[in-house]
């Protein structure tokens, strides 16, 4: 039979599996023809089909000795931050040219113990330093949907191709990064669903470090059942990571369709910005009026330091990332460029590894943890991240779960902000906070602006309480009803 890939989510594709419509390998075989005929939109920077085949083929031996796992014969696409072990893995920076992980990240190993299948690694922005999948060393990910005059746009970022994989439909799910907001700001600007698990809550032991106490890994999907089947097989505590948390997961479908009937759901003031897009305020309207119709209770809530998240998150990452890139100095592995001694070799390697953006926010980084501006910015950084945790501590003893926009504005035009990173880092003021905080935070598909571009709403929630942010982020798919999806004009 014919399979379209694009026309499945994980959770029908499992379905025809058990019902022996399709095996694993003719799915997989589908979706790496599809991944082959989007190479126009560069989401991809290694392809694995060899060993897609492969693990499709284990996977239709485990089904037929009754022995399938969660997510088996599932084709994936892993955003190459994700160490996979023999597979390039490069954090799309040249400085890691040739890098092969001897071992797996606890994330990835996860979904390969649940059945799932690889298809190969994604592009992103360097080191996930960028709001538009741009500052790559691979190239720009181009958006699989088009401008109204058919200009190409961004799709987002930092993980820009793990959402352009999913809105063109040759991955039915994927592996992103959210630091700062890169899973759920491509996620709504590609028209997907993506989910920031609460910090600890999915192992980051194997993922290349941007940020430490902000990175957080979770999945990217057509919906919001997918992604609910994804976050079960990748969280889980891990002692190879000190910041794992030592929780049980709690079985993420098991009330995935209760409702919102009873709960308590919070509008920020704070996120009613002066000159914010018309088409984005008037979602964010319809999504309240959407989840009062389901039988939630609105209320109105105060998160007074929102405004001072986006200055201390742009001190915070870059401080955490100079420390972190230290490493990256051309001795042990990936690239590296001779010098008359050791101190210019390490200069020539990481003059010429490092791309604009990794640069500029390891110079502001290093800065800011200098001597005598350490206390002056980050320090201070770090007591207003307090207080920002301790403005939704105190509106989580109030409501369920909150309601934000996801982004200030849809996909724009390649090009359009990369001469001005302040415009750049404006992508992130709805998203940031959630970071700051250590919360959950799920991107649902919402509607469509007047240049019929994909708009996306957030959804807050409490430390840990994933269960309850995929049941409200349910409810909210139900009323939005969101079936659009980009014309395949990268297969003309």
């Amino acid at each position: 039979m014919s399979i379209d890939p694009a026309t499945l989510t994980i959770a029908s594709a499992l379905e025809g599996l058990a019902k022996k419509e399709f095996t694993s390998v003719e799915l997989t075989e589908a979706c790496i023809e599809a991944m082959q005929a989007a190479k126009p939109l560069n989401a991809m920077i290694t392809e694995t089909p060899d060993k897609a085949r492969e693990m499709a083929k284990a996977s239709d031996a485990r089904r037929a000795k009754g022995e399938a796992g969660l997510l088996d014969g599932i084709p994936l696409a892993i955003k190459d931050l994700f160490c996979t072990e023999g597979v390039l893995t490069t954090a799309a920076s040249h400085i890691l040219d040739g890098f092969h992980p001897t071992y797996e990240s606890t994330a990835t190993a996860n979904l390969w113990k649940a059945g799932a299948v690889m298809l190969g690694k994604l592009n992103l922005d360097e080191f996930a330093m960028g709001s538009s999948n741009e500052t790559s060393y691979y190239g720009p990910v181009i958006n699989p949907w088009r401008g109204k005059n058919g200009e190409k746009l961004v799709p987002g970022g930092s993980s820009g191709g793990s959402a352009a994989a999913v809105a063109a439909g040759f991955a039915l799910g994927v592996t992103g990064t959210d630091t700062g907001g890169s899973i759920r700001q491509p996620a709504a600007l590609c028209g997907i669903t993506g989910i920031k698990p609460t910090y600890g809550r999915v192992s980051r032991w194997g993922i290349v470090a941007f940020a430490s106490s902000l990175d957080q890994a979770g999945p990217m999907t057509r919906t919001v059942r997918d992604s609910a089947l994804m976050l079960q097989a990748m969280a889980g505590f891990d002692p190879k990571d000190s910041t794992s948390v030592d929780l049980p997961v709690p079985d993420y479908l098991a009330n995935l369709e209760g409702g919102v009937k009873g709960l308590r759901i919070g509008i920020p003031r704070e996120y009613r910005m002066d000159g914010m897009d018309r088409e984005i305020e008037a979602l964010w309207e319809q999504g309240k009026a959407w989840l009062k119709e389901a039988g939630a209770e609105i209320v109105d809530i105060h998160l007074p330091h929102t405004h001072y998240a986006l200055p201390a998150y742009y001190i915070v990452a870059p401080a955490e990332a100079s420390s972190n890139l230290a490493r990256y100095d051309g001795v042990r592995y990936g690239l590296r460029v001779p010098g008359k001694d050791l101190i210019e070799m390490y200069e020539n390697t990481r003059g010429e590894g490092f791309g604009r953006e990794v640069q500029r926010r390891i110079m502001i980084g290093t800065y800011v943890l200098s001597a005598g501006y350490y206390d002056a910015y980050y320090t201070k950084a770090q007591k207003v991240r307090t207080l920002i945790k301790k403005d939704f501590e105190q509106a989580f003893q109030r409501v369920d779960a909150i309601l934000t926009p996801t982004a200030p504005n849809a996909a724009f035009p390649l090009g359009a902000k990369t001469d001005d990173p302040v415009t750049m880092y404006l992508n992130d003021v709805f998203t940031v906070p959630v970071n700051l905080a250590g919360l959950p935070g799920l991107s649902v598909p919402a509607g469509l602006n007047g240049d019929g571009l994909p708009l996306g709403l957030q959804l807050i929630g409490k430390p840990f309480d994933e269960a309850m942010l995929l049941r409200v982020g349910r409810t909210l798919e139900k009323a939005a009803n969101f079936t659009a999806r980009p014309q395949a004009w990268w297969r003309q």
